[in-house]
């Protein structure tokens, strides 16, 4: 994948830098993240660099096509590969759990949003909030987990 990023970001006119190859990669091991947690992942390899650094080179990299962001709450935006942006979001308000589903388990909404309305939804942007099964069933632990599901 390393070399996919080098090759857009180089087609593109833009240098491969060290902090653009860490951000890149924080976003790849963090799925979803925030500004503030793709720092705090860059900061254990390379302590110099500041956060204003890690939005300038997400705005960059999402300007290029390479990653993406959603919200996931009332917070930051989380960001996530381009590549792999199209499934949409279930976010547990019990737990903080998010879970990745295909678009096609909202296929009926988007339609019937469609034909109803005449409105176009972005599904790499949709996030449904609600309560986990675990939750429902009283058997979680309370810590924000990261699941995908088909």
């Amino acid at each position: 994948m390393t070399r996919a990023w080098d090759k857009a970001l180089r087609d593109r006119g833009y240098r491969v830098t060290p902090q653009r190859q860490l951000v890149l990669a924080a976003v790849t091991k963090l799925e979803h993240a925030t500004p503030e947690e793709i720092w705090a992942d860059v900061q254990q390899t390379a302590s110099g660099v500041n956060i204003s650094t890690i939005y300038r080179t997400l705005e960059l990299l999402e300007q290029l096509g390479l990653v993406t962001h959603t919200h996931l709450g009332h917070g930051a935006p989380s960001y996530h590969l381009a590549a792999e942006a199209e499934h949409v979001h279930l976010v547990c308000s019990s737990c903080g759990r998010i879970t990745q589903v295909a678009p096609d388990a909202v296929g009926a909404l988007v339609t019937a949003l469609d034909t109803n309305h005449g409105f176009q939804t972005d599904v790499g942007h949709l996030t449904v909030f609600g309560r986990c099964a675990s939750c429902r069933a009283g058997e979680t632990d309370g810590a924000p987990q990261i699941s995908a599901s088909s």
